[in-house]
């Protein structure tokens, strides 16, 4: 497992397209939304808009990267026949999924900086010592849950379908999930169906941090929670895959 997670970190730092929107994408992203965001506080929260989507925009980029990067690329990995390779190794299937998931989390980090690097250098986001490395720690690893999703949406769709089905499922958690815009100020049934998402509780865990306290217990276990259903998904759908094949 630990070979193959080197490999795939390995392919995705000489994917020029992939690293562009992985690393680059998601810092732009934040200072092209955020570029009007000021310091006016949010209804109904104790944060600004400044400080909101810098958190926001973080683990959407995250998300971005891996999972349109985790799907997409399995889907094409099954139809060219790696994975068909894989099999005959003694990797299990839940390797397969912890590998894809680290790989993708970690390449995944560097972008989750440079959005908390275009916070305090650009947009004059000011935090203590703490919170900054709370905050890359939390997105970071909530990311992980998203790899899995990733990988299961990768088993579940053809090549040709992939795109289309984690597109949608990208941007519906994305806007149900309050990572485009506080909760606060939408409708309350998007806030209703927001409290059992994983990207609401995703995102919470660094808006708690900038607002001075630790991320909730409510939150850590939805995603927790996310993450088992999704991993497991994704190991059961190996499986399967490999009994079809």
């Amino acid at each position: 497992m630990t070979t193959l997670i080197k490999l795939e970190i390995i392919r995705a730092l000489r994917n020029k397209k992939f690293m562009f929107f992985s690393v680059i994408y998601p810092p732009a992203l934040y200072l092209i939304i955020a570029g009007g965001a000021d310091s006016r506080p949010i209804p109904g929260m104790k944060l600004d808009m400044g400080l909101y989507y810098m958190v926001s925009m973080a683990a959407f980029g995250a998300m971005t990267a891996v999972l349109l990067g985790n799907s997409e690329r399995i889907a094409k990995e099954r139809e060219k026949g790696w994975v068909r390779q894989l099999r005959l190794t003694a990797l299990p299937g839940r390797g397969y999924v912890a590998a894809k998931i680290a790989a993708a989390a970690t390449v995944s980090l560097p972008s989750i900086v440079l959005v908390m690097i275009a916070g305090a250098a650009v947009k004059g986001v000011r935090l203590a010592a703490w919170q900054w490395a709370a905050i890359v720690l939390g997105t970071w690893l909530g990311s992980f849950v998203f790899a899995a999703l990733g990988v299961a949406i990768g088993y579940l769709a053809t090549g040709d379908a992939v795109r289309p089905i984690s597109m949608l499922v990208y941007f519906a958690l994305a806007f149900l999930g309050g990572l485009w815009m506080p909760l606060t100020i939408l409708p309350q049934w998007v806030q209703n169906i927001a409290e059992w998402l994983p990207t609401h509780a995703y995102a919470a865990l660094g808006t708690a941090v900038e607002a001075g306290t630790a991320p909730h217990g409510k939150d850590m276990a939805i995603l927790l929670g996310y993450l088992v259903l999704f991993a497991g998904g994704a190991a059961w759908l190996y499986r399967k895959d490999a009994r079809a094949a």
